[in-house]
């Protein structure tokens, strides 16, 4: 682990409390590029902690926001618990120091993979302390330390529809192609490309097809912004 001090006063600085059980946090801190087996790296943990957190900004925003319907409602937990927003609380947090993977793989310090991480320290916290002080790390050491949910409100994440609609406007031809999709450890991962006017404009990893449409969009939406300036 990174730094100095021991990993139980480095995550005592991030979760606002002593850990207790300090192997679950260490496997949620394990990806699998430096332990392909799934119990011995933070996938399962992911997969725990994806759950909680949902069921969690759930719960926060049907309080939140008593006159939103349930398309709102939908929408806001969808953008804060999508990849990205949680790989940016996860660098802010300082996670990125602790995350145990193959730092040969450049691509791997790029991609989402502290997000994942956090999902994964999520799940840790609740099979250390249990469900209810985990909802008390979340609203507190998340939500209100690093979710700005009126930026959250007013942005627009959805990057496939924003391409498409510059498409539409500007006469261009638009398609989304499922260009590999392969097994890493126990999960598949999806390459989707864009083509733009029958070209290759930008690809994206993913664990779902959305989630990597998304991602190519999103840098797709980047380029064409480099090529108009």
């Amino acid at each position: 682990m990174s730094g100095s001090k021991p990993l139980v006063l480095q995550l005592e600085h991030i979760l606002g409390f002593r850990p207790v059980h300090l192997p679950y946090y260490e496997l949620a801190l394990m990806h699998r590029s430096k332990i392909d087996d799934h119990n011995q790296n933070n996938e399962r943990l992911e997969f725990l902690g994806d759950a909680i957190l949902g069921s969690i900004v759930a719960e926060y925003l049907f309080k939140k926001y008593p006159n939103q319907q349930e398309g709102f409602l939908t929408e806001m937990r969808s953008r804060i618990v999508r990849r990205e927003t949680l790989n940016n609380v996860a660098l802010r947090m300082g996670l990125n120091k602790l995350v145990q993977f193959n730092q040969n793989d450049r691509g791997l310090g790029r991609s989402h993979i502290f997000g994942n991480a956090l999902e994964a320290l999520i799940g840790a916290v609740y099979l250390d302390i249990g469900f209810t002080r985990t909802r008390t790390f979340i609203l507190r050491q998340i939500i209100k330390t690093y979710i700005d949910l009126d930026q959250i409100e007013a942005t627009d994440t959805n990057y496939k529809n924003q391409l498409l609609s510059w498409a539409q406007r500007n006469a261009h031809t638009l398609s989304f192609e499922t260009i590999e999709e392969k097994q890493e450890g126990s999960r598949k991962v999806f390459s989707i490309g864009i083509l733009l006017n029958g070209k290759l404009l930008a690809t994206g990893n993913g664990y779902t097809k959305k989630d990597a449409g998304q991602v190519a969009a999103q840098k797709a939406l980047e380029q064409i912004k480099t090529l108009s300036k």
